[in-house]
C-alpha cells in the first residue's frame, strides 16, 4: 500500500520537506479556499498539483495521489438530483481533478455537520492530547444551546438532567468553545461554519429529509457523477459517517456494512468505493472491520488508519493511539495487504495514518486540530512496523 499524508496546503503548519521526512510518498490534500458549489478550474488544480510534485534537487518526490474532498453542497444532499446546477458543478471539478491525473477522490455525505467532536484536545493519561465526544456535553450543547426543536424526545430524562447539570457547569468560555467545536467547521470540513441560528435554520430544512430519502438523494448524485469518474479513471470514495450515527434528528447512511452495501448495489460502477476510515467506522461495537474489510476489499481504495476508545457510557470516545484503541489494527491491515497485493501495478491503495494525538513540542505550537505531526508521525511508524512484519506472511506482499 502506499502511505499518504494529509496536507491542507502552503499555510499548513507542516511543510511539504516534513511530510517526505515523516516517511510518507503520497499527499492528500484539496483546494480547501475554494467555496462550497464552486468549480475547481483546472489552472488551480495544476498550481496545487506543481507544488506538491516539483521535487526540490536530492529530495524525494511526493505526488499528489487522493483528492480529500470536493465538497457535495448542502443542495445536493436535501434534494438529491434536482440540484442539477450544483451536481454538474461538481462533476466540473471531478473532471478536472481527472485530468490532472489525480486518481482518487474522497467524499462524504454526512447533512449539514460533518466530523464532530466535542473537544479538541482531551488529556489523556500519558498528558499528550486528544480529540473526544462526549455524550452528555453533546446533549448539553443540542438541549441547551441550540434549543432544537424535539430534541428532548431523544434523551431519557436521566440524560436530560446529566445535560443540564452539565451546561451548568459550563461558563461562558466553555460554551463559546463548544460551540465552536460542533458548529464552526472542525479542519477538512465540508461543511460551512454556521451560527446557532444558521444551525437551527439549516436543521429545519432537512424536516422531511429521513435515511430513506437521503439514501435516495446519495444514489441520485453518483448515478450522475461516476460516469465521468469511470471517463477519467477516478475512483469515488464514500468516508463514513463520524460518529456514525445519527446526530441532531438527521439520518445518516454511512454507518455500518448493510449502509455500504445498500450503496454499491444500488449504483455496481467500479468507479463507486469506499473510504475505509477505522476509527469512524471503529466507534461503532457491532461494526466487525475485520470482515468489512474482507466483505469491500474491492471498493477500497482509500484508508484512514486511526483508533478510537469507547468509554464507559459507549456513545462517547475519544481518540486513541493508533495500536491501543477498539481497532483490531494487524487484522484490518492482514485483510487490507492481501487485497492490495492482489490489485495491478498502479492500482495500489493509499493509506495515511488518520489524526493522532498532540504530544511533545507539538503541545506548545499552533497545530491543526486532529492533524498535529508528531502524534500522526507516531501512528504512521506503527503502521509501518505492523505493514513490515506482515509483508513477510504469504499472500501479503507484491512481488518485486
Amino acid at each position: 500500500m502506499r502511505q499518504g499524508w494529509r496536507w491542507f496546503g502552503p499555510k499548513a503548519p507542516v511543510t511539504l520537506d516534513e511530510v517526505r521526512q515523516v516517511g510518507a510518498t503520497d499527499v492528500v490534500s484539496a483546494l480547501h479556499e475554494v467555496p462550497i458549489g464552486t468549480v475547481w478550474t483546472a489552472q488551480a488544480i495544476e498550481e496545487r498539483r506543481a507544488l506538491i510534485e516539483t521535487t526540490p534537487a536530492g529530495r524525494v518526490p511526493l505526488v499528489w495521489s487522493v483528492v480529500e474532498s470536493i465538497p457535495i453542497p448542502d443542495a445536493v444532499k436535501r434534494t438529491g438530483g434536482a440540484a442539477r446546477a450544483e451536481i454538474e458543478a461538481w462533476i466540473a471539478s471531478l473532471e478536472n481533478v481527472g485530468r490532472a491525473g489525480i486518481p482518487i477522490v474522497c467524499y462524504n455525505f454526512m447533512p449539514v455537520v460533518d466530523w464532530c467532536r466535542t473537544e479538541l484536545d482531551f488529556v489523556t493519561d500519558t498528558g499528550a492530547t486528544a480529540m473526544r465526544f462526549d455524550f452528555t456535553t453533546f446533549a448539553a450543547f443540542e438541549l441547551h444551546i441550540l434549543e432544537r426543536v424535539g430534541a428532548e424526545a431523544d434523551y431519557t430524562d436521566d440524560e436530560r438532567e446529566a445535560a443540564r447539570a452539565a451546561f451548568e457547569a459550563m461558563d461562558e468560555a466553555a460554551v463559546a468553545d463548544l460551540t465552536r467545536n460542533i458548529a464552526s467547521a472542525l479542519p477538512g470540513s465540508t461543511t460551512e461554519p454556521m451560527t446557532i441560528p444558521a444551525f437551527r435554520d439549516r436543521l429545519a430544512a432537512y424536516r422531511d429529509v429521513d435515511a430513506a430519502r437521503l439514501r435516495r438523494h446519495l444514489v441520485e448524485f453518483l448515478e450522475a457523477v461516476t460516469p465521468a469518474a469511470e471517463a477519467f479513471g477516478v475512483k469515488l470514495t464514500l468516508h463514513p459517517d463520524d460518529p456514525p450515527r445519527p446526530l441532531f434528528g438527521l439520518p445518516r447512511i454511512a454507518s455500518t456494512a448493510d449502509d455500504y452495501a445498500a450503496l454499491f448495489e444500488a449504483v455496481p460502477s467500479p468507479a463507486n468505493g469506499m473510504c475505509f476510515c477505522t476509527g469512524s467506522l471503529g466507534v461503532r461495537a457491532d461494526n466487525d472491520l475485520p470482515a468489512m474489510a474482507r466483505r469491500f476489499a474491492s471498493r477500497i481504495h482509500f484508508t484512514h488508519l486511526r483508533a478510537t476508545r469507547r468509554e464507559a457510557d459507549p456513545r462517547s470516545f475519544h481518540e486513541s493511539a493508533h495500536l491501543d484503541g477498539d481497532v483490531d489494527m494487524v487484522a484490518v491491515l492482514r485483510e487490507l495487504m492481501a487485497e492490495d497485493a492482489r490489485r495491478a501495478p498502479g492500482a495500489s491503495i493509499v493509506m495515511r495514518s488518520d489524526h493522532g494525538h498532540r504530544m511533545l513540542d507539538d503541545l506548545h505550537k499552533a497545530v491543526t486540530p486532529g492533524y498535529p505531526a508528531i502524534g500522526r508521525m507516531r501512528g504512521l511508524a506503527e503502521l509501518r512496523g505492523i505493514m513490515r512484519a506482515l509483508s513477510a506472511e504469504p499472500g501479503l506482499s507484491r512481488p518485486h
